[in-house]
């Protein structure tokens, strides 16, 4: 892959990182619950590592994060996360579930292209896991509220 194209994707996730994160928090501050409160706010600021090392791999890469990350991936985030927040606690985690489901596509797609880059190898790879490590307590969490219903 050229470098231009591995900034282009890089960029990709920047925006997509930078939109969970504020996902992430504007739903936890819509929800109740102590727990799943405390668990969005963790997984929002390990996304916000993942934009971190996005950002420092694209400016190592010559290239700078894009002002669509910047600015219109938090405002999607937060609108994304009020709406959501407003549908039930069922509803929000099985819509992130969907959302970290397309993450680990996007990831798992771009390492089988990346190339020889050790860091950005690894980096994707810390990523792909958390998100998965994300899905499957979102998944976990629907089942056990779903159980509690019956």
């Amino acid at each position: 892959m050229e470098r231009k194209d591995i900034i282009n994707k890089l960029n990709w996730f920047y925006f997509l990182e930078n939109n969970q994160v504020q996902l992430y928090t504007a739903q936890s501050e819509q929800v109740d619950d102590i727990y799943i409160k405390k668990a969005l706010q963790r997984v929002a600021e390990v996304e916000q590592g993942h934009v971190e090392n996005i950002a420092r791999k694209i400016r190592d890469l010559g290239g700078t994060p894009s002002m669509l990350g910047e600015k219109i991936a938090p405002l999607t985030g937060i609108t994304a996360g009020h709406l959501t927040g407003k549908a039930g606690l069922i509803a929000l985690l099985e819509a992130n579930i969907k959302l970290e489901e397309k993450a680990m596509k996007d990831y798992k797609d771009f390492l089988l292209r990346v190339g020889q880059d050790e860091e950005l190898f690894n980096i994707l790879w810390d990523n792909l896991i958390d998100e998965d490590l994300h899905t499957a307590w979102f998944a976990n969490k629907v089942a056990e509220l779903k159980a509690d219903k019956k």
